[in-house]
């Protein structure tokens, strides 16, 4: 009799073990959205209500941390830009504060750990929605363009001023563009860009200089002629099939 029972029972143990696990996995896909949604709602709003520090608010935060304003700044920088904040910004203040040498480096290395953590938390929260709508035309055409184009698509539209940064970001991260290309490339883009701001940059009048406009659109010429290479990239030709060997003649 209590063998019996054991044995009605087990089924449903197995049942009870599976059913959770779909379950599971549907409310983790929810969470996931809405996770998502609201971290970027938070970022938008961030964006939109932080406000910007002038010269003598930067000078002044400068004197209140003294040596650690490299370190914080590389710090605020490379948390804050994770948000669609403008990267112009602190590379502006880079070079206010720290120096043309100093500013370039802090840039740079804040730009590729912006970028990373971006990457990152999108991937973390966007790549299963994205994945399960890779059978739609203009979805694969986009996951396919940036993962095919490599370190060269990354590099190009990190080249071009009017590609939001973050965003840009977001997207590589839901993407299948794999790490190490999308990183190289964004360091690589992102080395004209960073060093004209912290050069040419006008600090102190908030203006943009005509050199750096100059600059920008050579840029945007730059990052164009290497989207229309990875555009033109030739998929490999299909093999062509060997001839069947004829059969012994009838």
């Amino acid at each position: 009799m209590t063998h019996s029972r054991h044995r009605a029972r087990a089924p449903d143990a197995g049942t009870a073990r599976h059913l959770p696990a779909g379950r599971l996995e549907r409310v983790s896909g929810r969470t996931k959205l809405i996770v998502a949604l609201a971290v970027v709602a938070l970022f938008v709003a961030a964006a939109v209500l932080l406000p910007i520090p002038g010269p003598a608010e930067l000078r002044a935060w400068a004197a209140a941390t003294g040596p650690a304003t490299p370190l914080v700044l590389f710090v605020a920088y490379s948390l804050l830009t994770v948000a669609p904040i403008p990267r112009t910004i602190f590379n502006l203040a880079a070079g206010l504060l720290v120096g043309t040498a100093a500013g370039i480096a802090i840039g740079l290395a804040a730009t590729t750990v912006a970028a990373g953590l971006s990457f990152g938390l999108a991937r973390l929260l966007g790549r299963d929605l994205v994945t399960r709508h890779l059978h739609r035309a203009g979805v694969r055409t986009v996951n396919d363009r940036l993962s095919d184009g490599g370190v060269l698509a990354i590099t190009s539209l990190r080249l071009i001023p009017v590609v939001p940064f973050a965003p840009f970001s977001y997207l590589c991260g839901v993407s299948s563009v794999r790490p190490v290309p999308y990183l190289a490339g964004t360091l690589l883009g992102s080395v004209p860009g960073t060093v004209a701001v912290v050069v040419l940059g006008d600090a102190l009048t908030g203006d943009t200089p005509p050199a750096l406009l100059a600059c920008y659109g050579a840029f945007a010429l730059a990052g164009a002629i290497g989207l229309v290479r990875v555009f033109r990239k030739r998929a490999p030709a299909a093999p062509v099939p060997e001839p069947e060997p004829a059969g012994p003649a009838g």
